[in-house]
This record gives C-alpha cells, sequence and structure tokens, in this order.
C-alpha cells in the first residue's frame, strides 16, 4: 500500500481552506500551506486522481493541481496544489469614492461597522493575535465631515469585522493627556495624522508626534509619546509635551538622557528593532525651534523612557552625504526628508527608501536612494538609487529582478516586510517611468519587492504609469486583474502568513477600501 500527497502553497492563510479527493473521494481538507497526505492509502500498480472539490472562500481563491494523477508504485509526494499568487482581494470597505465612517458601538465588532475615508497619516500597527489596528488620520468621521480624527479600530482578519476601540467618532477632538505614566479611561491623543507608532513585547500599542491637536486644542507638529494599553483598554500619556511645536532635546550624541526627546514633528518614519526604537526625519522642529525637513536619527529605549540622539543634524535642511554606494562610512546620512519608507532585515539593520524635501511652499524634492543603518557599527550604506533628486523609475520586466530597476522618487508609499525579510513597496506620490517634468508627479499604484540579500528590486504589479485606476472584481476574491487605484498615505499591515494588507489613502479621491495582496 502507497501514500498519496504533496504539497499546497500560496493558499490564503489565516482563513484558507481547500478540500480535495482522490479518485472521486476520500475527502481531505487543507487549511495551510505544506505538506499534505490523504488519510486512505492505495493499492501498488493503482491509478490516483488528485481533484478540487471546493475552492477556498474566505478570501475566494482557484486552486489547481499539477502532478495530479498516474500510477502509484511507491510513495506519491509531488501532488502540488497551486492556490494562486501575486493576486490583489477587495476585502472590505466601499468601491466608491468619499464614504464616511459607520462606527457602530464602540468595542462591539459588526459585519457593518468601517472606518471613513483616510486622505493620509493614519497609524498602523499588528498585534501578536493577527489583529490589525488603525489609528486617525485625515478623513471623514461618523458625520462625513473632513478633518483630522482620534479614532482607534481594530480588525480582525478571520471574522472580517471592525471594532470602534477608543477615541471619538468626530473629527477634531482635543487631546486629554491626563498624568504622565498613567493610564486612565479618560485618557486620549488628539486628533492627528501623519504619527508614527510600534508594538512592544507585551503587545501595547505606542504613538508619537504627527499633525493635530493638542490638549488646548492648538494644531500643529505634535511630539508627545503615547501607549495604548490593551489588556486595560486604556492610553497613557508616556512623554513629550501637551502643546504643539516644541523644540527637540537633543542632548549629547549617543548619550541618553531622561530630558531628550525629538522636537515636533509629523511625517517621520520609525522601525522596532531588538526592542529598540529607531525614529528618522520628517519635517518639524529642530533643536533651534526652527520648522523644516529633518533628517535625525534617534533611538528609544521602552524599558528606560529615554531618548537618545544618535546620528543625523540638529537643525534642519542638513543635506545627504552618500560616499561610495556600497560602502558603510560614519559620515554617511541620508539628507533630510519626509514621508520615507521604512523595513528591518533579518539582520536587525533599518532600510530607508525615498522620501520627500519641501524646498518652497510650491516645490517638493523627490528621492528614490536606498539606504541600510546598522544598529550595531551606527554606519550608514547608500544602497540603491540615485544621489539626485527626482528620478523616474525604471521597471525593466515585470515579475524579473535586476541590478538596474528602481522605483521612481516617491514619498508616502506603503512598505511591508514578508516572513523571508524581503521588502515591498506600494504606491505613493511621485515619478512613473516617464521623463519627470518640474512639479509634475502622479500618485501611483506600482507594487515592488525589493531583495536585501541581492540588492535588487523586481517590479511585481501594477502600472508602471501614474494616476492608475482601481479594479475591484468581486468582493474577498483574489483575481489578476484585481488592483487598488493609484493612493498615497494609507495604511498597511503584514500578517503573520506573509500577506500584504491595505487600507485607504487618497489619490483623485479618497477612499476606505481594504486589500489584501498574496504575494
Amino acid at each position: 500500500m502507497f501514500t498519496i500527497g504533496g504539497t499546497v502553497v500560496n493558499l490564503a492563510s489565516p482563513g484558507g481552506s481547500v478540500v480535495l479527493q482522490n479518485n472521486g473521494g476520500n475527502n481531505l481538507t487543507v487549511t495551510a500551506n505544506g505538506n499534505f497526505t490523504f488519510t486512505t492509502s492505495i493499492a501498488a500498480g493503482s491509478a490516483y486522481a488528485i481533484t478540487v472539490l471546493t475552492q477556498p472562500s474566505s478570501p475566494a481563491q482557484t486552486c489547481g493541481v499539477t502532478n495530479g494523477s498516474g500510477t502509484a508504485n511507491a510513495n506519491v509526494t509531488n501532488v502540488a496544489v497551486n492556490c494562486g499568487h501575486n493576486e490583489w482581494a477587495w476585502m472590505g470597505g466601499s468601491n466608491v469614492v468619499n464614504a464616511s465612517g459607520t462606527y457602530g458601538s464602540m468595542g462591539v465588532a459588526a459585519p457593518a461597522n468601517i472606518p471613513g475615508v483616510r486622505n493620509f497619516g493614519p497609524v498602523s500597527w499588528t498585534d501578536t493575535s493577527g489583529n490589525l489596528w488603525l489609528f486617525g488620520g485625515n478623513g471623514l468621521d461618523s458625520a462625513g465631515t473632513s478633518g483630522d480624527l482620534n479614532d482607534l479600530w481594530k480588525y480582525n482578519i478571520t471574522s472580517g469585522e471592525w471594532t470602534w476601540v477608543s477615541g471619538s467618532n468626530l473629527v477634531s477632538q482635543n487631546g486629554t493627556y491626563g498624568t504622565l505614566n498613567t493610564p486612565a479611561a479618560g485618557n486620549v491623543p488628539g486628533a492627528r495624522d501623519s504619527a508614527v507608532g510600534w508594538i512592544d513585547a507585551s503587545g501595547n500599542l505606542w504613538l508619537f508626534g504627527g499633525v493635530g491637536l493638542d490638549s488646548a486644542g492648538t494644531n500643529g507638529n505634535l511630539n508627545d509619546l503615547w501607549e495604548f494599553v490593551v489588556s486595560m483598554n486604556q492610553w497613557a500619556w508616556k512623554g513629550g509635551s501637551n502643546l504643539v511645536n516644541q523644540s527637540g532635546v537633543y542632548g549629547t550624541l549617543g548619550a541618553a538622557a531622561a530630558g531628550n526627546i525629538p522636537g515636533a514633528r509629523g511625517f517621520s518614519t520609525v522601525q522596532l528593532i531588538s526592542g529598540e526604537v529607531w525614529l528618522f526625519g520628517g519635517f518639524g522642529s529642530d533643536s533651534a525651534g526652527t520648522q523644516n525637513n529633518l533628517n535625525d536619527l534617534w533611538e528609544y529605549t521602552i524599558s528606560s523612557g529615554e531618548w537618545t540622539w544618535m546620528g543625523g543634524s540638529n537643525l534642519v535642511n542638513a543635506v545627504g552625504v552618500y560616499g561610495m554606494k556600497g560602502t558603510a562610512a560614519m559620515a554617511n546620512i541620508p539628507g533630510a526628508r519626509f514621508s520615507a519608507a521604512t523595513w528591518t532585515d533579518t539582520s536587525g539593520n533599518l532600510w530607508l527608501f525615498g522620501g520627500a524635501n519641501q524646498v518652497s511652499s510650491t516645490t517638493v524634492n523627490y528621492f528614490n536612494d536606498m539606504w541600510e543603518f546598522s544598529t550595531v557599527s551606527k554606519e550608514w550604506t547608500w544602497m540603491n538609487g540615485s544621489n539626485a533628486i527626482n528620478q523616474s523609475g525604471t521597471y525593466g520586466s515585470l515579475g524579473v529582478a535586476a541590478a538596474g530597476n528602481t522605483p521612481g522618487g516617491r514619498s508616502d508609499t506603503m512598505s511591508w516586510t514578508d516572513p523571508s525579510g524581503n521588502f515591498w513597496l506600494f504606491g505613493g506620490f511621485g515619478f512613473d517611468s516617464t521623463t519627470p517634468l518640474p512639479n509634475v508627479e502622479f500618485d501611483l499604484n506600482d507594487l515592488w519587492e525589493f531583495s536585501a540579500s541581492t540588492n535588487e528590486w523586481t517590479w511585481k504589479n501594477g502600472p508602471n504609469v501614474g494616476n492608475g485606476n482601481g479594479t475591484f472584481g468581486t468582493l474577498g476574491q483574489l483575481a489578476p486583474g484585481s488592483i487598488p487605484a493609484s493612493r498615497e498615505g494609507g495604511a498597511r499591515w503584514a500578517d503573520a502568513s506573509g500577506n500584504l494588507w491595505l487600507f485607504s489613502g487618497s489619490g483623485a479621491n479618497a477612499f476606505n477600501d481594504l486589500w489584501l495582496y498574496l504575494p
């Protein structure tokens, strides 16, 4: 008697389920990628024929079988079930623009619940249970009014339901700070956009800065630090000021101190690496209180609650020092910028791509340089892309990695790291494959993958020209033709299975659509 089995790949997880049959029976339900074996063996010399009885439905996929039939003269292990890849699925929200939020009852999940459109600047986290979290941003509230928000939402991937957890369902709310380091039911950060966040080892959510309202209702750049204690469902003000537009207190380069604090800012970038928080740049206040583009690098130690100025300038508008491509040096540093993309690789290094630099009220420059920062040597390396501004993209062939490929200069992208350590980049605002013209940028919906091991980009999906429309297809159905519309500034997550999630953002209009991408 011989066993019949093989491998399932590209089954969406969690939630995916495919039912296989052998010779029209012996049904086998497979709920995860990997090896499978039918429970009933067959006699030597007998025929086998593997087919799909029931296709996955959440999200819907079409699985195909190869090497599925033959004669068993030994144990069969090479049956291949492929459920598709490199496809988008519209998973929730509206397929029409400018939708208001449906909040339901606070703390109660419901199928109808959905955050309203977010034009730009929400904060996103993935918790230890695989739930997706969303805070604030600029968008529409429950009444359809536009402005900055301070609502906190949780999305359960398995149930497909949103829960309004905290904050207001109306725009333009002041912050309620309470007592420093003390969680309380009444505490809540003020409405804001363009903040950054991370999640700690206990599964609590952290929030820093942004552009919005302080305790007095004044609008400006913020440098307040908050922790949301998930088990208590409460916010705690952890540091920084409860008033806007504060200067940075840098202290001594490389030395942690209780009084250190980055200046108020929005549009910065953050990564959590080995329990330490790394914050870079943004648009805000330097040590002299001047507001503009920043390139300062900070480390925040959660256990001590102290900030350390680790590199870059304590003054605005610092010029980048590139050095030699591929060679680390203490003098190297990316130039001042905001709305860059960041990732963490499997070795614990920080990576940074692109972003923008505000030159005047009418002129913005865009970068497409890729940098690596070693948290061990504390050195930057210019790895890829150009040291010149406003470069068009070099796309190459779809799906083919090449040394010359690189996305065009852009800001406000959505980025992820997959379980293999590859970096993913979607959309943003900047330059496509066409020759750049002054002040003629586009919203984009191209998808890129970057391999840190080979230092190469691959254009994976979407058009190589800007302002592309969306194709929603069937709700919950992965399909080759489905794709989100061009956009910037949306929320993004990576789940435990390496799937990419995207919510909202804005292009020609604003969206509150939720998408899943299966690599």
